[in-house]
Parts: C-alpha cells; structure tokens; sequence
C-alpha cells in the first residue's frame, strides 16, 4: 500500500465519493424525487473526484469546489420550493427578495418560533452539508498521485462530460446523467437573460403612450374600486371540486345583482404569477407593463412611470390602497400613485388574526367605506386587496350581519375555530377542501357588498391576482377571472375588451393579459378618445 492510502481508509474514499454524488443526483424538481433519479450516475462525479486526485493537497482549490457545489445545492433546493409553490424554477436575480416575504408568511402562519428555527435548520443545514464536502473533497485529495494520469484522466473525463452535456436529454441511451453541469448553464444563462430583459424593461417603462393625453377616465362619474381576490383563479370556472361550488355562488349573485339594477360584463386575464407574489399582478395592472418578478418590479418604481392611479389623479381623483396585508412600512407605495394608503394597523381591526390573514374581507370592505366614503368633492379611485382566500386557508371566517362588524371582535370566535395549521396542512385534501371554502367566502362577501352599494353604485373591477398554487389549484395555468359590475352606461364600456354579461364567462373564453388592462381602462373611460395609442 502506497504512503498516500496510510492516511485514508478504504471505507472513507467510499463514503467521501458517496456523499459528492448524492451531491450531484438531488434533482431539482419534484417531479423528479424518484428512484430512477435518484440512481442515475452523474458523469460530474468522475471528473471532480480526478481533479481533486490531479490537484492534491491545495486547500484554495477545495474551498473553492467546496463552495461551488454547496451554491448548487442550494439552487437545486430552492428549486424544489419554487416549483412546489410557484410552479417556476428559482431565479437567482429576480427572487432573493423573496426569502424575506416567505419568512414573513412562515412566521404569520405557524408562528415567529417556527420562521427562526426554519433560518436555524437552514443555516445548519448548509454548514452541515458543506462541512461534509469539504471532508469529502478532503479524503481524495489525499490519494496518490502515479504521474500524469489523473490529470490525463480528469481532463478525459471533463472532454466526456461536455460532449454528453451538450447532447440531446437522453442521449445515448445510458443510465447517466449531467443534470448539475446543465442546470448551472440553465441558471448562467438565466441570469444573463434576466439582466437584459431588466435594462430592456426599464427602457419600456420609461416610455408611456398616455402620458400627455388630456381628459383621461372623465367618462366615469362614479367611485372606482379595482378589488383583488387573493388567489382566485381559473380553477373556480375549470376545475369541477372547485366549479361546482363556486359557479353557482357566482350565478346567484349574478340574478340578485341583476335585480338590483347593475350591470356585469367578465372574462379572463393571465397573471404574471401563480401561487403567490400578488404584488406582481397589482403592478402589472397598474402598469400596464408584464411585472413578472421582482426585478421589474424594482424597475417599474424607479422608472418613474405613471401608473392607472397616478393618471386618476391627474383625472381629479383621491386615490387610496387598502391593503390589509401590509404590516410593515410601505414606503414605495409613494411611487404608485396612491394619496393614501389604509394598512393593517390603519384599518380599525381588533379582533383576532385568522393566522397570518390579519383580518376577514368582510370587515376589509366594511373598513374601506368606513374610512373612504362619506361627502367628498371628489370621486374615489381606490385599490382593495382581499386576503381571507390566502394561505393556509385556515380557519374561513363566515358572513355575519354588516351592521354587527364594528371594530372586528364579532370574529373572534371564527379566529380560533377548527384545527391549526399545522394539522390541516399534513393532508392535501383537506387543504384543497379549506381553498374551495375560502373563495367562496370572498365571493359572498364582494356580492354582498356590492349589493349595498346598488342605489348610487361604484363602478368595481374585481379580479384575482393569481391561481393558487398547481398542486392546490389542480390547475397549472396562470389565468384569473375580471368582473366589471356598475352603472349600465360604465360597464358597457368594456364591451370592446372581449369580456361577457354577466358573472361566468363562457368555457374556453381566451384571457388577455393582465398588463392590458390599464390601458383599455385609460382609453374605455376617456371620452375624447377615439382610438387608442400606438
């Protein structure tokens, strides 16, 4: 036995090689957490264990390959999470930010405790993995070195790995994978794409065809509202679990609105997202640009482009955002337009949270009249989001009668019914169940509300943001109903925009996209435009 192999054992080289190509096979997607995966033999492995014999004993190269294969898994593991809740792989230029409100929503959810101890897990869990590489990396470094074969070797091994990298999937037709290298091109890639898409973007922002226009929306002689519901989607029409509930509250609020004299025209848009980031619809709408992650998003509000809200107030508008979803300082909120904006603690809530749903949309709405209406010498254009139909769906308040509201206390009893979070959310089904029931408390509860406001109504334009996630929505499309619901002679309006009377669009109604929406609202409701803009 050579000197080299006295300081390791057999059993060590094993089991270092083993620890780098568990490395390597982690897939990066949950369809792919099968067996037949899990045994593929990643022609990474050979080339990075011959390297590391080649270079021998040079701690900045160890650190250095160390580092990059802890990057790797990391990415495949945030992955794994974005796929599962946003049906999209990680992007990582676009979606670090992200890490900030996914800890937000553990922590309302399951608790403050259990968003630290996911940072702790996480951190131990990286330090942990990259403490066993670098003893891994560690152990082959140490093998002998018989002149320039392994360098020969490594360099043989590297030549195959690009040439089968660079082939067809599945090339060859052999058990053997190169899903790291491939997915760190994809990734290399991605970024490169995502920074000229961002300076292509900013260019776009920059530019508005409405800009200078005079007399926008002086068509409208009422309140607007544009009202969001949290992830309500296609599913509620497509779907039948979700279908056969939902359409006939929708039919029936239909017929009772009909009856009170207002009009309705829907159709469908397609959301920049799905599963979650609702900020992203809302400034798409706004916009009237695809704000599809968050690098737009950040541009969109340097770009100093003038959203639906900033052109209402041009109109002669108050404008307002009620967003009961805000518990931190929102100081980019100065940058959309909006002259006042109605956070959680602003709204008046001193009932129970329903988890991290800080309050039920019953008394969001309720609030809004509250702190909104009254006489004004100007008309109100206002954003609400609704948030009872966001995760974890658990527990669904109830209607109760709207002069009982009050200051919200009427919930509290709602607030701590049925079982936590953490026991609902261990069977798909039942989490499914608790989705279907929290629309239809967000449909009743907008039906209902625009049901009181019939003898002197606001023009609504009620949309989801996005689809609930795939696995959830059972739906892995990113299309959201719109309902325009008001004055006959408003609604009509929208006639042009491929939208139907009525509250349920006919099966197989395109969508367009979300983005379009701020202009056909600009050029629908000015009355000295004849055509829209270029």
């Amino acid at each position: 036995m050579s000197p080299a192999y006295t300081r390791v054992r057999p059993a060590q080289v094993v089991l270092a090689a083993l620890v780098i190509w568990l490395v390597l096979v982690l897939p990066n997607h949950p369809g792919k957490m099968t067996p037949a995966t899990l045994l593929t033999f990643p022609l990474e492995l050979p080339a990075l264990l011959l390297v590391m014999i080649a270079l021998g004993q040079r701690p900045a190269a160890r650190l250095i390959l160390t580092l990059l294969l802890v990057l790797l898994t990391a990415l495949k593991l945030a992955d794994l999470v974005t796929y599962q809740v946003l049906d999209r792989p990680f992007n990582p230029v676009a979606d670090l930010p992200l890490l900030d409100a996914a800890l937000r929503i553990v922590a309302g959810t399951f608790g403050v405790a259990a968003a630290a101890f996911s940072v702790l897990a996480a951190g131990a869990l990286l330090l942990g993995l990259a403490a066993a590489i670098w003893w891994a990396l560690g152990i082959w470094s140490h093998l002998d070195r018989p002149g320039p074969l392994p360098a020969l070797a490594a360099l043989a091994s590297m030549a195959i790995l690009a040439a089968y990298a660079n082939a067809p999937t599945g090339a060859w037709g052999l058990p053997i994978a190169t899903d790291s290298i491939r997915l760190a091109a994809q990734r290399t890639a991605l970024a490169q794409r995502t920074y000229a898409d961002l300076r292509q973007f900013r260019r776009m922002a920059r530019g508005d065809p409405f800009a200078d226009r005079p007399e926008l929306l002086n068509a409208i002689d009422s309140d607007v509202l544009v009202i969001f519901l949290e992830s309500y989607g296609r599913t509620s029409f497509d779907t039948p679990f979700y279908a056969e509930t939902h359409l006939p509250i929708l039919r029936r609020a239909e017929a009772d609105l009909a009856r009170a004299g207002l009009a309705m025209r829907s159709g469908f848009l397609t959301s920049p997202t799905q599963g979650g980031q609702s900020w992203l619809a809302h400034a798409s709408f706004a916009n009237g640009l695809a704000v599809s992650d968050q690098s737009r998003y950040l541009a969109a509000l340097a770009s100093g482009r003038q959203t639906l809200f900033h052109h209402a107030q041009r109109a002669g508008f108050r404008t307002a955002a009620v967003m009961p979803a805000i518990t931190r300082p929102w100081p980019e909120a100065r940058r959309m337009g909006f002259d006042r904006v109605l956070a959680a603690d602003d709204l008046g809530y001193r009932g129970k949270p329903f988890n991290w749903v800080t309050m039920p949309d019953q008394f969001t709405l309720a609030a809004s009249d509250r702190l909104l209406g009254g006489d004004h010498d100007r008309r109100l254009f206002a954003q609400i989001a609704l948030i009872s139909s966001h995760a974890p769906w658990v527990p669904v308040p109830e209607m109760v009668d709207w002069d009982a509201v009050g200051d919200g206390r009427v919930f509290d009893a709602m607030a701590e019914a049925g079982d936590p979070p953490r026991v609902v959310w261990r069977d798909p089904e039942r989490v499914r169940q608790q989705y279907r029931k929290a629309i239809s408390y967000t449909l009743q509860a907008v039906a209902e509300y625009a049901l009181r406001h019939a003898d002197d109504p606001p023009l609504l334009i009620v949309l989801g943001d996005h689809q609930a996630a795939a696995s959830i929505a059972q739906d892995a499309r990113r299309d959201v109903p719109i309902h325009i619901i008001g004055p006959k002679a408003l609604v009509e309006r929208s006639t042009d925009w491929g939208f139907t009377p009525g509250l349920v669009p006919p099966a197989g109604t395109a969508a367009i996209p979300m983005e379009a929406m701020r202009d056909l609202i600009l050029h629908g409701f000015s009355g000295s435009l004849q055509t829209p803009p270029a």
